[in-house]
C-alpha cells in the first residue's frame, strides 16, 4: 500500500472502531490521534425492556427507526427477554420507516421491509418522504438517536399522530473537557492535518466548546484554510456546513475506511506524486 498519508496527523473524533481506523491510517504512513468527541451510554436496560414489552403487547401503526444502533439495542433487549420472534412479528404488522442504509440493512436481516427508507440519512430528507402519509389518529413509535431531537417528533405530532412514543435506547456522552481543550489547541496551533468526524454531535461538541472559549471564528478559519474536515457521511457533513465550514470531504460510501482513502486521495491531488 502506498504511503500517501506519510507523516500526516489524522485526528479520529469517534469512539467506535478507533483501533481499526488507526490501523488503516498507519498502513498509509499517517499518524492517528484518537480524540473521542462523543461516546455512547446505553439507557437503563429495564426502561428499554419495558418499551419492548409494551410494543409487543400493544403494537403500533408506525415505527420509525433513525439508527442501526438503536434498532440493534432493541433487538438485543428482545433477545434478553427471549422475545425476538414476537418483537419481529409485531414489526412486520407495522408500517416501518427508517433513516440510513445501515438501519435498512439491519431491518431486512430481520425480515422487515420498510415502506419508507431515507438513504440520504438526514432528518430533513426523512421528513420530506414522510410528508405524503396520513398520520391522523395513528399510534407512532419513534426510535430517536442519542438525544431527544424534537424535529422529527414535532413533525409527527403536527401531522395528527394521536399517540407518539419516543424511544431512546442510548444517549450520547459528552467528551471530557480535557479532550476538548487538547483538540482545540492542536487545531488552533495547526498541529494536525485532518479531523475525521463520524457523527454530527462530535461537530456540535467541538464548535460549542470553541464558542464558549471565544475561539469559534478561529476554529472556522483553521478548517477553511489549513486543517481538512473529513465527514463520514452526508449528515455529518451537513453539521459542518451548518457551522460555516465549506471545505469538507465526504466519501461516496459512508464507511470509515472509505473516509481515510478519500483523505489520502485529497492529499495526493494537492501535493502531487
Amino acid at each position: 500500500m502506498s504511503k500517501d498519508l506519510q507523516n500526516k496527523k489524522i485526528v479520529i473524533a469517534g469512539s467506535q472502531k478507533t483501533e481499526e481506523m488507526a490501523e488503516i491510517i498507519e498502513r498509509r504512513g499517517g499518524v492517528p490521534l484518537v480524540r473521542s468527541l462523543q461516546g455512547l451510554t446505553y439507557s437503563d436496560p429495564v426502561e428499554v425492556e419495558e418499551d419492548v414489552k409494551r410494543f409487543i403487547r400493544q403494537g403500533a401503526d408506525w415505527f420509525i427507526f433513525t439508527t442501526g444502533i438503536g434498532f440493534e439495542a432493541m433487538i438485543q433487549t428482545a433477545e434478553r427477554l427471549t422475545a425476538v420472534s414476537e418483537f419481529e412479528e409485531r414489526l412486520k404488522e407495522t408500517k416501518i420507516a427508517c433513516r440510513g442504509y445501515k438501519t435498512n440493512a439491519l431491518l431486512k436481516k430481520s425480515g422487515i421491509h420498510p415502506v419508507v427508507c431515507d438513504d440520504d440519512g438526514t432528518i430533513a430528507s426523512m421528513i420530506e418522504k414522510l410528508e405524503v402519509f396520513d398520520f391522523n389518529d395513528q399510534k407512532v413509535w419513534i426510535q430517536l438517536h442519542g438525544e431527544l431531537s424534537s424535529e422529527l417528533y414535532q413533525f409527527i405530532k403536527s401531522k395528527g399522530g394521536i399517540d407518539v412514543q419516543a424511544i431512546l435506547p442510548y444517549h450520547y456522552q459528552a467528551p471530557e473537557q480535557e479532550t476538548l481543550a487538547s483538540i482545540l489547541n492542536e487545531l488552533i496551533q495547526r498541529e494536525v492535518d485532518a479531523v475525521c468526524f463520524t457523527t454530527r454531535v462530535q461537530v456540535g461538541y467541538l464548535f460549542d466548546y470553541a464558542r464558549e472559549q471565544g475561539r469559534e471564528e478561529e476554529l472556522k478559519s483553521v478548517f477553511e484554510q489549513d486543517v481538512l474536515a473529513a465527514a463520514v457521511g452526508k449528515v455529518t457533513a451537513e453539521a459542518l456546513r451548518d457551522r460555516g465550514i465549506s471545505r469538507i470531504i465526504v466519501p461516496e460510501k459512508e464507511r470509515m475506511g472509505a473516509l481515510i482513502v478519500e483523505i489520502a486521495q485529497y492529499y495526493e491531488g494537492v501535493e502531487g506524486p
